[in-house]
């Protein structure tokens, strides 16, 4: 059941990715320099083949880049989805569900009800909340795409160092462009009716 939310995600993001219609875009767009930008790394760097940056301002490639990182959290959970259920692991009471696309017409209704439910409150609570009351008022906003501390959670990110940041910032993009490009493959061994041999645990 996974595998539907991440497989509707992965139809969104092409959305995402559609090219913005025409507009006039000022001079200090086009001469945005994003090569230094978290995910612009060797050995590609800035890969942008289709030259979509070059008519981008910093706050469009800001939402660009926080529609990849998001699609990347969703696509590693899923990606741990689709390997624990094939191994078998269910919660008490959908010991009969199967795995993969298979679940989708053996989930009960109120079990989709709870599902989409859930992902609303995610989609409401994962943001930055400066302006919700009770944040804590420490909290200045988030400093980053995908900074989602609200003043609440931070383990230790601010006494880190800048290169610090930037490091493990790269990191969770990069496992999320691997976890998107793995999803993917998995959705289609699953189609195709041989996800079996390529996984170490059958359903």
């Amino acid at each position: 059941m996974k595998s539907a939310a991440v497989f509707a995600t992965l139809f969104a993001s092409a959305a995402a990715f559609a090219p913005a219609q025409q507009a006039a875009v000022s001079s200090t767009a086009l001469n945005a320099d994003f090569s230094k930008e978290v995910g612009a790394q060797a050995p590609l760097g800035l890969w942008d083949p289709c030259g979509i940056t070059n008519m981008m301002d910093q706050d469009k490639f800001d939402h660009y880049r926080w529609v990849e990182l998001k699609h990347g959290r969703v696509a590693m959970l899923g990606v741990v989805g689709y390997l624990t259920t094939y191994a078998g692991v269910r919660f008490p009471g959908a010991e009969d569900i199967p795995a993969g696309f298979a679940a989708l017409d053996a989930v009960p209704g109120m079990v989709w009800a709870q599902m989409i439910a859930t992902w609303a409150i995610m989609e409401g609570a994962n943001r930055d909340q400066k302006e919700t009351p009770g944040v804590n008022e420490s909290w200045s906003g988030s400093t980053f795409p995908g900074d989602f501390r609200n003043g609440f959670i931070d383990f230790g990110w601010d006494k880190q160092s800048d290169e610090w940041k930037m490091k493990k910032r790269a990191i969770e993009i990069n496992n999320g462009r691997a976890a998107q490009m793995g999803l993917l493959g998995l959705m289609v061994h699953d189609k195709l009716g041989n996800i079996e041999t390529i996984l170490p645990y059958g359903n």
